[in-house]
């Protein structure tokens, strides 16, 4: 079905159709873990002598992160399927 829809797109092997809001979330899930991973950057800055806390928290802040984009699934929308 979406090698067809594809054809009918004239849409090469490289492109691919995504719904805007799809997008969007992936584009903010990816800001987010930006931002997480400066701030563990700064936050574990040799210069400071981070403790084992700020380790624990720079890793539960990374995880929180990082899970939503590691788990995001992007499925077709079933309007654009059919």
């Amino acid at each position: 079905m979406a090698r067809q829809r594809a054809s009918e797109l004239q849409l090469s092997e490289d492109e691919l159709v995504i719904a805007r809001k799809e997008l969007d979330t992936l584009r903010d899930l990816v800001y987010v873990l930006k931002c997480a991973i400066a701030d563990v950057e700064a936050d574990l800055d040799p210069a400071i002598d981070p403790t084992t806390r700020d380790f624990k928290a720079a890793l539960k802040w990374l995880l929180l992160a990082a899970k939503p984009l590691a788990e995001d699934q992007i499925h077709p929308s079933p309007s654009r399927a059919a």
